[in-house]
């Protein structure tokens, strides 16, 4: 069977329409001037765009969110790395065992993640935290840099780093100036991606968070319950294009198909 026959290429083009559709749409309602959900707009305007600048709550909310961002993806990115290094260099009884815990929060359903967190973080209370907050989406998207970096790591080259202690360099030496930047794409890769994820949290965030760490996400589903007006959409094409923009990055930065095949260094 042709790979790339007619049903193919049908298949392929009604995909790529069923998930492209939605985003279009929230994006062409963003741009009305009316009071309520239109699209196409019959009166085109940047009228809810200006009202996001207005609302205080969602930029608090939004600074929340990249401040939380950050902060778990940076705490996620230093377990992760050494974690990689063992895993991708070292044989040891259990490691099988060992990556698969350090996957289990992509297979774990997130409603599941977030009622544990909640348990968890009520028994020492740091429930409603922004660093309770942090590490909870640190252990979400840990799986994320973690693959990443076995992914540079597995197809690293170890001679250089051969050839630097026998010429007397320490461990910390050889990894601080020769195995760091060799995989340190992988690792921003790894970081951009881990930080998208978090900025863009819903479910385990709704369950730890309190009034004073509101994530833009939850703001704007408790938005949504209350009232559905093109502000809405507003933000989240804002959101959008703020995603767009860091996976272009990525893209500059590693190559989206190595980022998301997990191929090693080329």
């Amino acid at each position: 069977m042709r790979r790339n026959g007619l049903a193919a290429l049908l298949f392929s083009t009604l995909f790529v329409v069923f998930m492209i559709a939605p985003l279009v749409v929230v994006i062409g309602v963003s741009f009305t001037s009316t009071g309520y959900l239109e699209f196409p707009p019959s009166e085109p305007g940047l009228r809810w765009f200006r009202a996001i600048l207005t609302n205080p709550d969602f930029i608090d909310a939004a600074l929340l969110s990249l401040e939380l961002g950050v902060t778990s993806a940076t705490i996620a990115t230093v377990l992760a790395v050494p974690a990689a290094l063992a895993i991708g260099r070292e044989k040891f009884p259990g490691r099988d065992v060992l990556q698969s815990l350090f996957l289990s929060p992509l297979m774990v359903p997130t409603v599941v993640l977030g009622v544990g967190f909640l348990r968890f973080l009520t028994l020492i209370s740091m429930n409603g935290t922004l660093i309770g907050l942090a590490l909870c989406h640190a252990v979400v998207i840990f799986p994320f840099i973690l693959r990443l970096s076995l992914a540079a790591i597995v197809g690293l080259d170890q001679s250089v780093e051969k050839a630097a202690v026998s010429l007397g360099a320490s461990s910390l030496t050889v990894f601080r100036r020769i195995t760091l930047p060799l995989i340190m794409p992988g690792v921003c890769g790894g970081w951009i991606l881990a930080f998208i994820t978090s900025f863009d949290e819903l479910t385990v965030s709704i369950f730890i968070i309190n009034p004073s760490t509101t994530t833009l996400p939850v703001k704007l589903f408790n938005h949504i319950t209350q009232t559905t007006d093109p502000l809405v959409t507003s933000v989240s094409t804002a959101m959008i294009l703020f995603t767009v923009c860091i996976m272009l990055f990525v893209n500059w930065l590693y190559g989206l198909d190595r980022l998301l095949i997990g191929e090693g260094s080329r």
